[in-house]
C-alpha cells in the first residue's frame, strides 16, 4: 500500500488512529463517523483541503491524547490553528456541569474573533453534525434526551446553538446553514434562552 500523499488522506488516517475505539456520547456508534460527517458537510461549503483536513481533526486535541504540537508538527500551522478554533478547554479540574457555560462562552469568543473563513465552516459543519444527532435523539426520547448531557438545561443549549446560528449567518445561503437553522428551530421551538 502506498503512503497517502494528500493532507486530507493523512488527516483521515491520523483521525482514525486518534479516535480508535471511542464511541459517540448519544449512542454506540464509532466516534470516527462524527469527524467524517463534519468533513463531508464542510466539503459542501469549500474545496479547501486544509479546511477539510481540519474538519476531520477538529476533536483530536480536545478529546484524545494527541496535543496541539502533534497536530502542528504533522499538518502545519493553519490546520492546527483551525483545529484549535474548535478545541475547548475542558477544565477537567472542575465538574463539567459547573463549567459548561464558561467553556461555551470562551469557545464562542474564538468564533466571533476569527478572520479565517475556515473557522466558521468547521464550526457550522461540526454543530450541524451535532444537531442532527440531537434531532434523532429528540424524536425518540423527547425532553429526556437532556438527561444524557453534562448540561441538562435545554435553555442553555438553546442559547448556545442559537448564538452559533447568528455567528455563522454569513453562510445563510447554504443548505448546511439552512438545515442547521431548521433543526435548531424545531428542537428548541418551545424553549427560551438563558441569557
Amino acid at each position: 500500500m502506498s503512503t497517502p500523499e494528500s493532507v486530507f488522506e493523512r488527516a483521515l488516517l491520523f483521525c482514525a488512529e486518534a479516535h480508535r475505539g471511542a464511541k459517540r456520547k448519544l449512542g454506540s456508534t464509532p466516534y470516527i463517523l462524527h469527524p467524517m460527517e463534519v468533513a463531508t458537510i464542510a466539503a459542501t461549503l469549500t474545496s479547501d483541503e486544509e479546511i477539510l483536513a481540519a474538519a476531520l481533526l477538529h476533536d483530536v486535541i480536545e478529546d484524545t491524547p494527541f496535543t496541539e504540537e502533534d497536530v502542528r508538527s504533522r499538518f502545519g500551522n493553519r490546520i492546527a490553528d483551525l483545529v484549535l478554533s474548535e478545541t475547548e478547554d475542558k477544565m477537567r479540574d472542575r465538574p463539567a456541569n459547573e463549567t459548561w457555560r464558561i467553556r461555551k462562552e470562551k469557545s464562542l469568543s474564538v468564533l466571533t474573533r476569527s478572520s479565517d473563513p475556515g473557522v466558521k465552516i468547521i464550526w457550522l459543519s461540526d454543530k450541524l453534525s451535532n444537531i442532527r444527532s440531537f434531532y434523532r435523539n429528540y424524536l425518540t426520547l423527547g425532553s429526556a434526551m437532556w438527561e444524557r448531557f453534562n448540561q441538562r438545561d435545554p435553555a442553555q443549549h438553546a442559547w448556545y446553538y442559537r448564538t452559533i446560528r447568528q455567528l455563522t449567518q454569513e453562510l445563510s445561503d447554504t443548505p448546511a446553514w439552512q438545515e442547521f437553522t431548521e433543526k435548531v428551530n424545531f428542537i428548541f421551538k418551545d424553549i427560551k434562552d438563558h441569557e
